[in-house]
């Protein structure tokens, strides 16, 4: 697997990469250029720069995550991507202090009018009356988007003694009131902010969120901080606001076009302060965006899940904690159904026993979805896009919960079923992380989902096991280990089913042999590495 890097980031995340794959730094690349190489890579690191467009898209055959070092991929087409099954990762922990810090910076500086003054006395001068600046403690912010920046600005906002109002449709009031904030509309914030930062994506809703009509309702004197995203305030509007007097003072560190157009008017006036996106601009938000995202490329080209994607659900860090090991689990047994099944799969169900259900179990139905069709597919199948592969074959999918278990703390069921067939597959986790196939059918097992396994329906009476252990040694194949499930109270003579973990591929030549031996039900050859052919 090759990794293109096509904006300047910190050698700290390259040399990450470089640990796992070829790594090429090919900058600056003209859209048509890097169109024309694209196809040779399996993941594309950017930064703001690079614009990968559907065109560009179109022609990445190999590309299987796009990862932006830095928060936002406006500059990414995630929808195309998401088409492609290519995974998109952003870095969203990595410059949260700066940015954070930086909004701090601007907006303390706007209020006491500190670039103003400085240039003043860079010319010579000594205005200290022309300089009167304002204080913040005492005054109301209005923080609009609470998530990590938004969140981070408003605890330095009260250790100022500011009073602090929110606007997040994803926060709670209880949640408000542990951080002792305000949550209100965003009308609220427009009509009674005194300072108001945003800290929001540019979207349909969000975008010219502060225009024209916002303005009006806005108190006299009312300060603006901007280091999200340009687009958010409409820059004419503000313009406006700004030279009657009504808006006080602004400091933007985004603009609707970047870079900042010179004759843009915002830069004719006196009450306004500007930085050049620098936000995430510092020694060490660079190096963490850069090892944050090196590291989500990592996992994704190795099939793993990846936390900060945004065209995935996103799980938090303790979430992924928890069900990180019933990832793979999961993924296992959707791989040995889809073997066991007969016939196209119309429906799967997944169960979900103890305090799995409790938590954020959609990513493991999820797995399970790529562990089922990865096998049977010649399209790349990932936890991007198998939820969309399901739904378009027409595949129903039902998750449910049973909080209560019998023999484990924590229990999968998965059953499959087509037109002429149903497969149930249960799975646990051993210790914490050593995933277990413990029934199939009703039978009872202990297997690992690992290497090569032969599993087989029979007859139980003496003699079967024997004469399949002989056909294998003949043809140079080790069993590495056994399992014999029967279903609860059943007696000797009736069905069971044996798994043998062998230590070489079985050819079809040998499963038909095995097949033949009387009392042999049927028998399917398991690999669960993902290596074998359909």
């Amino acid at each position: 697997m090759k990794v293109l890097v096509s904006d300047k980031i910190s050698q700290a995340g390259i040399d990450v990469l470089q640990k796992h794959f070829p790594v090429d730094v090919k900058l600056k690349l003209p859209p048509e250029e890097l169109a024309a190489i694209i196809g040779e890579y399996d993941a594309l690191v950017v930064r703001s720069e690079t614009k990968v467009t559907k065109d560009i898209l179109a022609k990445a055959d190999k590309l299987k995550v796009i990862g932006r070092a830095g928060v936002g991929v406006d500059n990414i087409d995630v929808e195309m991507a998401t088409a492609r099954g290519i995974i998109v990762l952003n870095a969203p922990e990595g410059n949260t202090i700066a940015a954070t810090e930086h909004t701090v910076a601007l907006m303390l500086a706007m209020a006491r009018k500190v670039p103003q003054a400085f240039q003043s006395m860079k010319q010579g001068k000594w205005e200290r009356a022309k300089f009167m600046g304002v204080e913040v403690r005492g005054k109301t912010l209005g923080v609009i988007g609470l998530g990590r920046i938004g969140a981070g600005v408003t605890k330095r906002a009260l250790a100022m003694d500011m009073k602090v109002m929110v606007y997040d449709p994803f926060l709670s009031e209880e949640r408000a009131a542990s951080m002792g904030v305000k949550l209100v509309k965003v009308q609220d914030i427009i009509e009674q902010a005194d300072f108001i930062t945003v800290h929001a994506p540019l979207t349909k809703e969000t975008k010219y969120l502060l225009n024209k009509e916002a303005f009006a309702k806005m108190k006299p004197g009312v300060r603006l901080v901007n280091c999200a995203r340009g687009g958010i305030i409409e820059e004419q509007a503000l313009y406006d606001a700004l030279v009657s007097g009504k808006v006080a003072a602004a400091a933007l560190d985004v603009f609707e076009k970047e870079p900042i157009n010179p004759d843009n008017p915002l830069l004719t006036l006196d009450n306004v302060i500007v930085t050049p996106h620098l936000g995430a601009s510092t020694e060490e938000a660079q190096v963490n965006v850069a090892v944050d995202v090196a590291e989500g490329i990592i996992n994704a080209l190795k099939g793993e899940p990846v936390r900060t994607a945004v065209n995935i659900a996103p799980v938090s860090a303790e979430a992924l904690s928890f069900i990180g090991p019933y990832l793979n689990l999961a993924e296992k047994m959707g791989h040995l159904a889809v073997r066991l099944i007969k016939g196209p799969i119309s429906k799967v169900e997944i169960t979900y026993q103890g305090e799995i259900g409790k938590r954020e179990f959609h990513p493991i139905t999820t797995a399970t979805l790529k562990g089922l069709l990865a096998p049977i597919l010649q399209e790349t199948v990932n936890f991007v896009n198998a939820p969309n592969i399901a739904k378009n074959r027409g595949i129903t999918i039902r998750e449910t919960v049973n909080q209560e278990t019998e023999n484990f703390t924590n229990f999968i069921t998965l059953c499959v079923a087509s037109d002429k067939d149903q497969i149930t597959v249960s799975g646990a986790l051993f210790g914490k992380t050593d995933p277990r196939i413990v029934e199939i059918n009703g039978y009872h097992v202990d297997a690992a989902p690992a290497g090569y396994v032969l599993v087989s329906p029979h007859i139980d009476k003496p003699g079967i096991i024997g004469q399949v252990g002989t056909i294998l040694g003949a043809n140079g194949i080790n069993i590495a280990g056994m399992q014999v499930g029967r279903k609860p109270g059943q007696k000797p003579g009736g069905e069971s089913i044996m798994l043998l973990a062998i230590d070489n591929p079985a050819s079809q030549d040998v499963i038909n042999t095995i097949k033949g031996v009387d009392g042999i039900k049927d028998i399917v050859f398991v690999d669960f590495g993902g290596h074998e052919q359909y």
